[in-house]
């Protein structure tokens, strides 16, 4: 049965071995949406508080919420969205830019800028441009640091592949699919697929949501391997069983692998929840059903690549440690961009535009019925 969980936090984007990839069409689908507002604007308008500020707001008011973190400065969000209304809040700058699909009949733009003094802002140019380029090199140099991880990665994962019995991931899964799956019917409809990053790699290290990511389900798995052990494929399995059920879930994907390594799933209508633990995320969770795939590893195998490993897995690190300086040395930057634009916002009337988007979202409320809502 499905349980209600008020606040979740994610990442809609993050920084992969391929760049910034992005997960922001997934946030809240054009076909079910209600209104999609895009907020426009530079840096330290104000994006961020005005979102924080509205989620706050219908938090209080009884609504779910769930805070799309940017992965780049997790303290500052990316998007916000109340899910049992279909209203999204996204910031769609740089460098996930996002505009309306289908203007004024779904999105819209709502533009900051509005509120600045652009000829204050224009005496900055010559700052801004530069630093701007700045921050540029920066995450550049970051991306490469995180490319050059991913074959170092796989070649860890490639020595577990040679030491796994492959049948272990078809076992689990079938065990996993029996308890939950195989007394619902295949649907004319499959269940839709939602993607978005539960973890990672900011300024601050690797950040994770996974205690709001797996909030308000019944049953928790913890699913443990190393890399190679086919983690991924195993909840791709299940994943693929759910939605062929008609079941809508949530999967989140690694940063080493962002387009196909799904790491943990959530399938909120079952009230089951799957997370992958290992060296980089790791949470301790009551009651947790467990999935070791690492007890189908040969050891005799893997003790022969031990020095391997070892020197693998330091590579491996010390290349994630660079790039997450270089994240850190980028924030920095960016953050001495915003102080070009902060003195020259008018704060007082983006607070009080964000009063006239509260009541527009709650006009938005009105079209729902909630009867066990406190509204």
């Amino acid at each position: 049965m499905e349980k209600s969980c008020k606040v979740r936090h994610y990442f809609p984007g993050g920084n992969t071995t391929r760049g910034f990839f992005s997960y922001y069409d997934y946030i809240l689908p054009q076909e079910e949406a209600t209104r999609i507002i895009c907020l426009k604007g530079g840096p330290g308008v104000g994006k961020s508080t005005y979102m924080k500020r509205l989620g706050t707001a219908m938090e209080e008011k009884g609504f779910e919420v769930e805070y799309m973190h940017c992965s780049s400065d997790p303290h500052s969000l990316d998007g916000v969205v109340f899910p049992q209304i279909k209203v999204a809040l996204i910031d769609g700058t740089a460098p996930h830019v996002v505009d309306p699909k289908n203007p004024g009949a779904v999105d819209e733009i709502i533009h900051l800028g509005d509120y600045w003094n652009e000829e204050g802002i224009r005496k900055n140019r010559k700052q801004i441009l530069l630093v701007n380029k700045v921050v540029g090199k920066l995450f550049a140099r970051a991306y490469r640091y995180l490319k050059a991880a991913k074959p170092v990665y796989d070649d860890m994962a490639t020595i577990h592949d040679e030491a796994l019995d492959h049948s272990g991931v078809y076992i689990e899964a079938e065990k996993v699919i029996n308890k939950h799956l195989k007394k619902h019917k295949a649907s004319n409809k499959p269940g839709y697929v939602r993607k978005l990053f539960a973890s990672a790699i900011t300024p601050k290290g690797l950040v994770n949501y996974l205690e709001t990511v797996i909030g308000g389900n019944e049953t928790i798995y913890r699913v443990i391997g190393e890399p190679g052990t086919q983690t991924s494929k195993l909840l791709e399995l299940v994943k693929e069983s759910a939605i062929s059920k008609g079941f809508d879930v949530e999967a989140f994907y690694c940063p080493i692998d962002p387009a196909n390594k799904l790491e943990h799933l959530v399938i909120k209508k079952l009230g089951v929840a799957f997370i992958t633990t290992n060296d980089f995320h790791n949470i301790d969770v009551v009651d947790a059903e467990c999935i070791d795939m690492n007890k189908y590893l040969n050891y005799a195998i893997i003790d022969q690549y031990f020095d391997v490993l070892q020197y693998d897995f330091k590579v491996y690190s010390e290349l994630l440690d660079s790039a997450i300086r270089t994240i850190h040395d980028a924030k920095k930057s960016h953050d001495y961009m915003e102080t070009l634009y902060i003195p020259h916002m008018d704060f007082d009337k983006v607070k009080e535009a964000g009063v006239v988007m509260l009541e527009r979202i709650m006009a938005y409320a009105e079209e729902f019925d909630f009867d066990d809502m406190i509204l």
